[in-house]
């Protein structure tokens, strides 16, 4: 990411946040120096080390070599395009884009069949119990799907966290972006006006 330290966070309850609300991340690996992506679900793992547990659709274990490097997992929060002309005047007219976002840098852990059903079964749970009528995932239907994937466990050795919400503007221009990210039109962003408003009461 771009050095820009005035919007970077190192507290790790914010990351913890961040992929709580935004479970759907983006794996990425250099192979033979060609850059390999994917796109997984995570859930945080319980413990006090940062540790996410996921799991990949065969062969993408053999596409990334998994298990034998640090890979960069990225993590992306409500984000969205902030117009200069919502700013007070003689702010700058330069456009924007407000974000948060995480990159997360360690070495997967293959899981054993064992621990990738119980990752698999946990991951189906996290989202299925938001659903009037949730489908769990039984004992049989699990050990027929285990078999397409592999289970990970990637501690996180270190990460680097942005989290740009307009800090660096006046009052003013700040209600004057909320205001415009919750209108309805072509740029209504509410969850990242949410993201945005939690921001500046934090750093007031």
């Amino acid at each position: 990411m771009r050095h820009n330290p005035h919007y970077v966070s190192d507290d790790e309850a914010e990351v913890r946040r961040l992929v709580e609300r935004n479970p759907w991340t983006t794996l990425v690996s250099e192979v033979d120096g060609v850059p390999v992506a994917s796109h997984y679900p995570v859930l945080l793992e319980d413990g006090p080390a940062l540790s996410v547990v996921t799991h990949v659709g065969r062969p993408d274990e053999k596409l990334h070599r998994l298990g034998t490097r640090p890979v960069l997992l990225i993590v992306a929060g409500p984000h969205g395009y902030v117009s200069p002309s919502w700013y007070a005047p003689g702010e700058t007219t330069a456009p924007t884009w407000n974000f948060s976002v995480a990159h997360l840098y360690g070495t997967p852990q293959l899981l054993e069949p064992g621990e990738n059903i119980a990752v698999l079964t946990r991951l189906v749970a996290h989202f299925e119990r938001h659903v009037d009528d949730p489908t769990w995932l039984d004992p049989v239907a699990a050990q027929r799907m285990a078999p397409g994937t592999v289970g990970l466990r990637i501690p996180v050795d270190r990460f680097v966290c942005k989290i740009k919400m307009s800090q660096d503007k006046d009052e003013l221009s700040q209600r004057q972006v909320l205001a415009h990210l919750r209108a309805p039109g072509p740029y209504q962003q509410v969850a990242l006006a949410d993201e945005m408003e939690r921001a500046l009461t934090s750093d007031a």
